[in-house]
C-alpha cells in the first residue's frame, strides 16, 4: 500500500497555490462529498491535498492506530488524477458534483492500474486486469478519484456458513469503528467501515443479499442497493446475475444520490441493464426534504427483533417520519406467502455462483488464475492460511450443482421471483395500499469471533429487495449502546429515485448518523 507521511502533507500546503492555502490543514473527519466540493469551489480546499490528507488518514487509522483493515490498497496514481482535475477546475472544466473526490472501491470490482482485484482470496493476489469496470469507468469520467481498494468478506461472504463477516485472506478482518472488537457485517464490510471512520468521502460496495445495506446499517453510515438492472456489473467478481449489484455507501444520502445519477445506467456487455438508460434520472435533483409528505408508508413490524431498546429507536423513526407528513400503515405479516424463499434463494445463489464464477475468471488475463470454482477450491485446500479459520463447505456445495439450465434451478427461479416480488414486495405495497415499505436494517454488531460464523439478532430486512432486485437504503436511525441501528426503505422496482427521496427527508429531519469512537469494546447483552 502506497504510504504518505504527515510530512508530505506539510510540503504539500507549503506548495499550494496562495488562494487555495488553508492555514492550518483543514479536517475531513466526518465531512462528506458535498461539503469538500463547496471548500473547493471555495479555495479552501484542493484535490492534490484533499487525497493526501484521505492517504494520510488511512495511514494512521487504517494501518496504524486503531488498524481498522478497511482498506487493502491504494492507488500510486491517486494524487497524478489529482493534479489534472485542479486545472481543470482551475480551467472552469467542472464535471460535476464528483469533480475531486476521493472514492474507495471494494476489491470485487476491477480498477484499472497497479492494483490487483482478489476478491480477498489469496487465488487471486495477482489479479492485475489493469481495466476499470464500466461502473468505475463512470466515475472516473464525473471526476472522481479512485483512492484504493477495500477489504471485504472474502468471495464475498459465499464461502463457508462458518463464515465470520468482514475477513478475507487478503485484508485480514475488518473492525467496526465504533467498538474494535465488533463486527463490520459483510461483504462490504471494508467499505462501509472506511467510510464511517472518513478513509473517504464516498466508497462503493456490493450486495447479492444484505452486502450493502447490512455493512452500512452496522457501521452507522448510509448505503443503497439500487435496482438490479440499474448499474453495470461487467468486471465484478459475481456470485449472482440475478441478485447482484454495486451501489454507494456514504455519509449522507445526497452523496447517495450523487454517485447514483453518475454509476447508472446501460451496458451492452451486462444484458440486465438494457433498460436502464430509460429507467435512470438526477437522483440528485429528485431529493426533496418535502418527500414524506403524503406518502403512505408500510410499517414491517414483524422483522424489528425482540430487543426493546432497537425497537425504541425505530419507533422515534416513525414518529419523525409521521411528522414529516407520512402516513404510517401497520404490516404484522410480511412473512405471510413467502414461505420457501430461503431455499429457492439459496438453490439460485449455489448454482449461478458456480457457472458466474467460471465466466469470469475465464475472462481474466494471464495464465496465473483459475479459471472455474473447482480450480479455487483446489487452491484452498493447498492454501493453509486460506482454511485457517473455516472451511468452503458451500463452494463444494455448489461445485456439486447442475448448470443454468437444470430443473432444479429453473424451478427455484421461477418460486423465487415470485415469492419476493410478486407475492412478496408488490403485494405488501397493493394490498396495504402503500408507496414504501420502512423496517429495521439491522441490530447491534455483534462480537467477531473468527471461524464462529456470525450471530445477527434481528430478522432483518434485506432478504425481500435483494432476491426481487428492488431498491433498499439504509439511513441511520441512532445507536443503542454506542452501535448503530440503520432504518430501511423499500420500493418496487425502478423506483429508487422515490426510496432516495423518502431517505433524504427523514435523514434531514432526524440527523441521527453517530459518529464513531473507536472504543476497544462495548459491554455485550444477553
Amino acid at each position: 500500500m502506497q504510504k504518505i507521511s504527515l510530512l508530505a502533507v506539510t510540503a504539500l500546503v507549503a506548495i499550494a497555490p496562495a488562494a487555495a492555502m488553508p492555514p492550518p490543514l483543514p479536517p475531513v473527519e466526518d465531512k462528506d462529498a458535498a461539503t469538500l466540493q463547496a471548500e473547493m469551489t471555495s479555495g479552501s480546499m484542493y484535490e492534490e491535498l484533499l487525497v493526501t490528507l484521505y492517504l494520510d488518514r488511512i495511514l494512521k487509522v487504517d494501518d496504524y492506530g486503531p488498524k481498522l483493515d478497511a482498506v487493502i490498497a491504494t492507488f500510486p496514481g491517486a494524487r497524478d488524477d489529482a493534479k489534472r482535475l485542479y486545472a481543470e477546475r482551475k480551467a472552469g472544466k467542472l464535471r460535476g458534483p464528483l469533480h475531486g473526490i476521493p472514492i474507495l472501491i471494494k476489491d470485487n470490482i476491477e480498477v484499472k492500474g497497479p492494483v490487483a482485484t482478489t476478491a480477498g482470496s489469496l487465488a487471486l493476489k495477482d489479479n492485475v486486469t489493469d481495466r476499470d469496470a464500466p461502473m468505475v469507468a463512470r466515475l472516473r469520467d464525473a471526476g472522481a478519484i479512485i483512492l484504493g481498494k477495500t477489504n471485504l468478506s472474502e468471495w464475498a461472504n459465499i464461502r463457508s456458513d462458518n463464515s465470520t463477516s468482514g475477513w478475507s485472506a487478503v485484508g485480514g478482518l475488518t473492525k467496526n469503528p465504533h467498538a474494535l472488537d465488533r463486527n463490520a457485517c459483510g461483504s462490504s464490510s471494508g467499505s462501509a467501515a472506511a467510510a464511517a471512520a472518513s478513509l473517504a468521502p464516498l466508497t462503493i460496495g456490493t450486495e447479492t443479499d444484505g452486502s450493502i445495506t447490512c455493512p452500512a446499517g452496522v457501521n452507522g453510515v448510509v448505503g443503497f442497493k439500487p435496482t438490479v438492472g440499474l448499474v453495470s456489473r461487467t468486471h465484478i467478481v459475481p456470485i449472482s446475475h440475478s441478485q447482484d449489484t454495486a451501489g454507494p455507501i456514504t455519509l449522507t444520502v445526497r452523496d447517495a444520490a450523487a454517485v447514483m445519477t453518475v454509476i447508472a445506467g446501460s451496458d451492452p456487455a451486462d444484458p440486465a441493464t438494457a433498460e436502464a438508460d430509460a429507467r435512470k434520472t438526477d437522483y440528485l435533483a429528485a431529493l426533496s426534504p418535502d418527500a414524506l409528505k403524503g406518502k403512505r408508508i408500510g410499517v414491517l413490524r414483524d422483522r424489528i427483533g425482540d430487543r426493546a431498546d432497537v425497537t425504541a429507536l425505530f419507533d422515534a423513526a416513525l414518529k419523525q417520519m409521521s411528522d414529516l407528513g407520512a402516513t404510517l400503515v401497520e404490516i404484522a405479516d410480511s412473512r405471510t406467502g413467502t414461505e420457501g424463499l430461503g431455499a429457492a434463494e439459496f438453490e439460485i445463489l449455489m448454482t449461478e455462483f458456480k457457472a458466474d464464477l467460471a465466466a469470469y475468471l475465464q475472462t481474466l488475463p494471464g495464465t496465473a488464475t483459475p479459471r472455474s470454482l473447482a480450480d479455487v477450491i483446489a487452491f484452498n485446500k493447498a492454501s493453509p492460511e486460506e482454511l485457517k479459520w473455516f472451511d468452503q463447505s458451500l463452494f463444494e456445495l455448489a461445485e456439486s450443482k447442475g448448470g443454468l439450465d437444470s430443473p432444479a434451478y429453473l424451478a427455484a427461479r421461477e418460486t423465487a421471483t415470485r415469492l419476493a416480488g410478486a407475492a412478496g414486495i408488490d403485494r405488501l405495497l397493493k394490498s396495504h395500499d402503500v408507496d414504501l415499505l420502512v423496517g429495521v436494517t439491522n441490530g447491534p454488531a455483534w462480537v467477531s469471533d473468527l471461524g464462529k460464523g456470525d450471530k445477527f439478532d434481528s430478522p432483518g430486512t434485506s432478504q425481500l429487495p435483494a432476491v426481487a432486485g428492488y431498491p433498499h437504503l439504509t439511513v441511520p436511525m441512532g445507536a443503542v449502546d454506542g452501535l448503530p441501528i440503520g432504518l430501511s426503505l423499500i420500493g418496487t422496482k425502478w423506483r429508487d429515485a422515490d426510496v432516495l427521496a423518502a431517505g433524504y427527508a427523514y435523514e434531514q429531519a432526524s440527523r441521527k448518523r453517530v459518529a464513531p469512537t473507536y472504543r476497544a469494546s462495548v459491554p455485550t447483552r444477553n
